[in-house]
């Protein structure tokens, strides 16, 4: 809690009751990927009440912060994860939406030397890969 507070100020944020259990529940869940409905729902299950519009407003400004990181993998909707400083990428079941991280020291590598051909130097990228998970490849089989 204390960390979580640190972060708050140090990204210029006033340490608000919402804006804590919001951060809160994206360090007790690194590496899940919430959209703002579903931060609301599990709040909700918590006994939390905030308003909809205000983890909107929390979201966005998190994500300006630096704090989360945004995604819109193929359902088109925006996907939150807690920016945790370490680069990786993503594949995505086009059946569940079950996310995998990854990171891939060879497509870094790749992804360089094709910038580097063709006259850019990286400054970001996101990698989404789209594919049907182990389970949903077990349950067409059935």
């Amino acid at each position: 809690m204390e960390n979580n507070i640190a972060q708050l100020k140090d990204n210029g944020l006033k340490v608000t009751g919402p804006r804590l259990k919001i951060l809160d529940l994206f360090e007790a869940r690194v590496g899940e990927h919430l959209s703002a409905e579903d931060v609301y729902r599990i709040l909700l299950d918590e006994g939390v009440e905030i308003g909809v519009a205000t983890i909107y407003r929390v979201l966005t400004q998190f994500e300006q912060a630096d704090i989360l990181l945004r995604h819109h993998f193929e359902s088109g909707k925006a996907v939150y994860e807690l920016n945790v400083g370490s680069h990786h990428d993503h594949i995505v079941c086009v059946k569940c939406g079950h996310v995998t991280e990854f990171h891939s020291e060879e497509i870094e590598a790749l992804q360089d030397k094709i910038a580097e051909e063709n006259g850019y130097r990286i400054v970001d990228h996101a990698l989404y890969l789209y594919g049907v998970c182990a389970d949903c490849q077990k349950k067409e089989k059935r």
